[in-house]
């Protein structure tokens, strides 16, 4: 039957042309933007996690360039620290050579003190970004200082997210100097044995100037405490006995006979003398920044100072190495990054990406369905036309 008030054919040649340039609206906006899932509206289960994943990787990216910059605060630390290691090694070199009986000391001891400023100096230009790792106020921190490098962007199972770190302990054992005390590495203070302490010693009628050293219960027993004869030589300044318990190392001492008990005692052919452990025996303190060396100074006191040094070159080395593993461990999180980032690329890609190829196919199998709608549209619309005849 033919209606001129209702045109089925046009209607459902109408509606397939909607449809039709529906899906070609929606085709060419995927063609435009190279994306399946662009608003919420095209998939909002896909479109709400291809967000969090973009957010979180934005997150990674902004890690990334955190590690950049802590591991030039590593490498500046680190940097700075191996040329202290030369320095100090220099010092200890300096040590050595000043046990030579011809050696000119103050020649020596002003290297010295160009070696211990260039040490400073170093430790207050290690500096990036206005941190410095070689010193701090460890002091005021209770003996240490935190430090901190971004590491990375967690977000776990059950959504919370998280930001972890490197860490990095400034204390004693790991900065050079202690811009609040003297605990550092190279500030930090230790007993030279018999330093720079001398007394008139009158020993068999003779008066020279000997250096009376520090000694401990310890040091006794190793110079050989108990022996009954020990050396043999003992002076008196007119005020104190002593003893030569080792070369340029006396103590005081008082006769055996005079007390009830003795840690050690030497029999010098007339007396048997006793190490009075109670006494003040003469002792400084010094540190690699501020020791100094002298025609003075005793074999004993250089090996002090070079016990200290090379101490000191110990700790520094050992810092150097953690330095250095927390700059590989950078590098390493750094790559790592990299990876998860591309990772997480491919992944939002597979969610929300348009297939270019399909796309093309569809373009076009949807512009020949749009030429065929409008042709389908244009005979139904004629059909009206067709009813005139009848009443010719």
């Amino acid at each position: 039957m033919s209606s001129l008030l209702t045109n089925a054919s046009a209607m459902t040649a109408l509606q397939t042309l909607s449809m039709v340039n529906k899906d070609l609206s929606t085709t060419q906006a995927r063609i435009s933007t190279g994306q399946k899932v662009a608003t919420a509206s095209d998939n909002a289960a896909y479109w709400s996690i291809a967000t969090t994943m973009r957010s979180d990787n934005s997150a990674l990216g902004t890690v990334q360039e955190a590690l950049g910059l802590g591991a030039a605060k590593v490498d500046t630390a680190y940097a700075g620290m191996d040329q202290a290691i030369e320095y100090v090694k220099q010092i200890k070199d300096k040590l050595i050579a000043a046990q030579e009986p011809s050696a000119d000391r103050a020649k020596l001891q002003g290297d010295i003190s160009q070696l211990q400023d260039q040490l400073r100096g170093i430790a207050e230009s290690a500096s990036f970004s206005g941190e410095n790792w070689l010193q701090a106020d460890i002091t005021a921190g209770g003996g240490s200082v935190g430090k901190s490098v971004v590491s990375s962007f967690v977000r776990d199972s059950s959504g919370n997210v998280s930001v972890k770190t490197i860490n990095y302990t400034l204390d004693s054992s790991t900065v050079l100097f202690d811009t609040g005390g003297n605990t550092a590495i190279l500030d930090k203070t230790s007993t030279i044995q018999g330093n720079s302490v001398t007394l008139n010693v009158n020993v068999a009628g003779v008066v020279s100037a000997q250096t009376v050293a520090a000694f401990s219960t310890d040091d006794v027993i190793a110079a050989g405490a108990g022996a009954s004869v020990f050396n043999g030589e003992h002076a008196n300044d007119g005020t104190a006995d002593y003893v030569k318990v080792a070369d340029d190392t006396w103590v005081i001492a008082v006769d055996q006979s005079t007390v009830a008990t003795q840690e050690a005692q030497f029999d010098d052919g007339t007396t048997v003398w006793a190490i009075d452990l109670t006494s003040t025996a003469a002792s400084t303190t010094s540190s690699v920044d501020t020791l100094t060396i002298s025609s003075s100074t005793t074999s004993a006191q250089l090996d002090g100072m070079l016990q200290m040094v090379d101490d000191a070159m110990t700790s520094m080395t050992s810092a150097a190495a953690s330095l250095g593993s927390i700059s590989s461990r950078i590098d390493m999180q750094n790559d790592f990054i990299s990876k998860l980032t591309d990772s997480l690329d491919r992944g939002i890609g597979r969610l929300v990406d348009a297939d270019m190829e399909e796309e093309s196919a569809r373009l076009s199998a949807l512009q020949v369905q749009q030429q065929l709608g409008i042709q389908a549209l244009s005979i139904a619309n004629s059909g009206s036309q067709n009813i005139l005849s009848l009443f010719r």
